[in-house]
């Protein structure tokens, strides 16, 4: 509202803030992590978003590589089809199925395959 002389009369309410904070931000933890985080901006006298913000834009991450070598992912790929090809023969003995020549013959190839990958592992560990 303007008054006579030009200037803008207060409609009162809550004063309009520099910085508007509209962006909504979930995360998920635990009941124990809650408790901590609620406990710990209390006790630096902060919201729990200004706490949050806080170690957000000023903290220091030791950042660790999730990525995997090669080496590993294919170590790991090899493994899980040798798993469940030892599983089939685990499943055909329980069954009290004899393997034939040519399972035996797998199984041997199997066998040697997890003994490569152990030595493979042996030296790519430092």
């Amino acid at each position: 509202m303007e008054q006579q002389n030009g200037t803008k009369k207060n409609s009162g309410g809550r004063p309009k803030k520099a910085i508007k904070r509209d962006q909504l931000m979930a995360i998920k933890c635990t009941l124990y992590e809650r408790k901590i985080i609620e406990a710990k901006a209390k006790k630096a006298n902060l919201t729990i978003s200004e706490y949050l913000r806080e170690i957000g834009l000023t903290a220091k991450i030791d950042y660790r590589n999730k990525a995997l070598p090669k080496e590993i992912l294919s170590f790991a790929g090899v493994l899980n089809h040798l798993a469940a090809n030892l599983n089939q023969i685990a499943k055909k003995r329980n069954s009290n199925d004899e393997l034939s020549p040519l399972e035996r013959a797998e199984l041997n190839v199997q066998t040697q395959k997890i003994k490569d990958i152990a030595v493979q592992i042996k030296n790519f560990m430092p």
